[in-house]
């Protein structure tokens, strides 16, 4: 019980902004994961930028399907 109060006064600030703002590092291992994902599969890129290209490709979020234009 001792070791549990002294790690949550330890951790206080952090709890507290947490709790007050809502916001968690979980949005950012999502996309650490996609990347080690992207990395994984890849098996290795001939350059960076490729890297980088295929790491905006996976978590950009963007429509690829295309618009009816009328």
């Amino acid at each position: 019980m001792v070791t549990v109060a002294k790690l949550i006064r330890r951790h206080l600030p952090n709890l507290l902004t947490c709790l007050h703002h809502g916001i968690t590092n979980a949005g950012l291992e999502a996309i650490n994961a996609v990347i080690q994902w992207v990395k994984k599969t890849a098996r290795g890129f001939r350059n960076p930028e490729h890297f980088k290209i295929a790491i905006y490709f996976h978590c950009g979020g963007l429509d690829l399907y295309p618009h009816e234009t009328r």
